[in-house]
């Protein structure tokens, strides 16, 4: 159970710890999805038909997959750890009132 916001009490915080890593592979997985999508179905690159699979470009889409979740992980990471408050303890956000706090055990 989370812990009321010291401010104003309300229970609708949520783990920054959590955020983070939902972020991180958030971030990952829509950067693998973009860099493997612009790869295969650039413009000016598409000779056939735009249902079949260009099959000569799968290398290039899995290092663009790849380059684009590494970038998109670093993004969704950095995204939410401006939010965490200085300190030790968890860190715990407030969806109230916007108010960020740690919490020691």
């Amino acid at each position: 159970m989370p812990p009321p916001c010291s401010r104003c009490v309300s229970q609708r915080v949520i783990n920054l710890e959590t955020a983070r890593k939902l972020g991180t592979a958030a971030g990952a997985l829509t950067g693998s999805l973009k860099g493997a999508y612009t790869s295969i179905y650039s413009p000016g690159h598409l000779l056939m038909a735009p249902t079949q699979l260009p099959l000569n470009r799968v290398a290039s889409a899995v290092m663009a997959a790849a380059t684009g979740g590494i970038a998109g992980a670093a993004a969704g990471h950095q995204m939410v750890q401006n939010l965490f408050p200085p300190g030790d303890g968890t860190p715990w956000l407030c969806l109230s009132c916007g108010h960020a706090f740690r919490l020691t055990a």
